[in-house]
């Protein structure tokens, strides 16, 4: 089993040393360090299961590095420690996001029961977090503007009854995005229930949709609740509706305009409560236009669109979805983050943390290199194709700039130069004409860990 490691955070040496000792003693490995300056940095360079720091120390105290642990890693328990305990200082701490409060000097059997009962909510915290990804699926990740704007508008949304449609690429979360609004709704305690219309042939997915009743036909053995039903008063994802043929599609419209079915093999009228969120990776207003899918039905479901981009469209969001995929332990090494921001991504945040989870079991040290990277994902070079000149292009090129925020297109450029030079900075900053500081600068800005701020020559 996988040791458990704790931040310790203490200036003085003393009392530094004897927690480290007695944490030890409880069976975790401990990184100690002198102050809340070293701390932070610790943070940023590794990962940690529990964090105990002192309150009062130099440069960056206790407090900051508890707001630095808890905006990097919310669930993270973080303890802290003081020889000033007051009334008032429990109160901030647990304000500030505090799992616990020790007053120096600390006796080992609090100590131990401190961490007793962290490791209590950790427990529960996993849990909960099994039984909720069993019923409503993972969070949704957010690590850019991109996907902020999408959960405020989900969050806008989520209380009214209205039917939403999320659009995307497969990979892009719409089924996350699905369970979001679920959550977020008036309808969270009830249940929320999933189909894959484009699972399923048309005769099973009418059955699985409205369930049937006994002898409807052969193997009907007994009458079968269809999704409708199971998700009366929460919420019903229908995944892949771009697939729904055109007799299902034209009695899912009725369910939706009058809230009521019945069963296959049945004539009893069935009323439900039902909000439908509905997903689909093809245009469905193209679709439309084809006579491939209802226009009644196109307008019913996309009362609130909500769509989701690709993740080569929001390449600011690349290295920090990385990094949240990372196993415990495990780094990326910077030339590495620059392979994956220059990919093109074409399975999206799916693809990605397959990607990662791979690297993670296969990577050696503990640290995720470039090379292995670039042998499953086909090198930069492919990863990133050159711009066409105005001479060779069919089109202009800078259209496809157009409308695009400036910060981005640098951004984009300055990363796939730094990947083009082999995560060589010197060599990024001649290609770019800006000095090795401004790159430095730009990278840390797109979230480059403080490990990589030297710069390489």
């Amino acid at each position: 089993m996988t040791r458990e490691i704790v931040l310790l955070a203490d200036d003085e040496p003393i009392s530094r040393e004897f927690l480290a000792e007695a944490l030890a003693g409880l069976g975790v490995e401990v990184h100690a360090v002198a102050d809340g300056v070293e701390a932070v940095a610790a943070l940023s360079q590794r990962a940690f299961d529990y964090v105990f720091t002192d309150l009062k120390m130099p440069g960056q105290d206790g407090v900051a590095v508890l707001v630095e642990a808890k905006r990097r890693q919310p669930d993270l328990p973080v303890v802290l420690v003081t020889a000033h305990g007051t009334l008032g200082t429990a109160v901030e701490a647990l304000r500030k996001g505090a799992d616990d409060l020790l007053e120096k000097p600390v006796a080992p059997e609090e100590l131990e029961l401190c961490l007793l009962r962290l490791r209590d909510r950790r427990r529960l915290l996993r849990e909960n977090r099994f039984f909720r990804a069993e019923s409503v699926g993972e969070e949704l990740l957010v690590a850019g503007p991109a996907m902020r704007r999408v959960v405020d508008l989900v969050e806008r949304v989520a209380r009214s009854r209205a039917t939403v449609l999320v659009a995307g690429e497969s990979g892009t979360g719409k089924e996350r995005v699905a369970a979001l609004l679920h959550q977020r709704s008036d309808r969270a305690d009830g249940p929320f229930v999933k189909l894959n219309c484009a699972a399923l042939p048309e005769t099973l997915l009418e059955s699985e949709l409205f369930g049937h009743e006994a002898g409807a036909f052969t193997g009907a053995t007994r009458r079968r609740e269809g999704r409708f039903e199971v998700a009366d008063g929460g919420t019903l994802f229908l995944d892949e509706v771009g697939e729904m043929p055109p007799a299902m599609q034209a009695k899912l419209l009725r369910v939706l305009q009058e809230g009521e079915f019945q069963r296959v093999g049945g004539n009893h009228t069935v009323r439900v409560d039902v909000r439908v969120v509905a997903a689909t990776n093809r245009d469905l207003a193209q679709a439309v236009r084809e006579g491939r899918f209802r226009e009644d039905l196109y307008y019913r479901l996309n009362v609130v669109p909500v769509t989701l981009p690709a993740l080569r469209e929001r390449r600011e969001e690349i290295v920090p979805l990385a990094r949240r995929f990372l196993a415990r332990g495990v780094a990326l090494e910077p030339e590495a983050e620059a392979v994956l921001a220059a990919h093109g991504w074409p399975g999206n945040v799916r693809e990605l943390q397959n990607v990662i989870q791979r690297a993670c079991l296969l990577c050696e040290d503990g640290v995720v290199r470039a090379e292995l990277l670039r042998e499953w994902l086909g090198g930069v070079a492919r990863a990133v194709p050159a711009p066409a000149s105005p001479a060779t292009a069919g089109g202009d090129p800078i259209q496809a700039l157009v409308g695009r925020r400036l910060t981005e297109v640098e951004d984009e450029l300055i990363l796939a130069t730094l990947a083009q030079c082999g995560g060589n900075r010197t060599r990024a900053a001649a290609a770019l004409g800006i000095g090795v500081r401004t790159l430095f600068n730009r990278l840390a800005g797109l979230g480059k860990p403080a490990g990589a701020a030297a710069p390489r020559t």
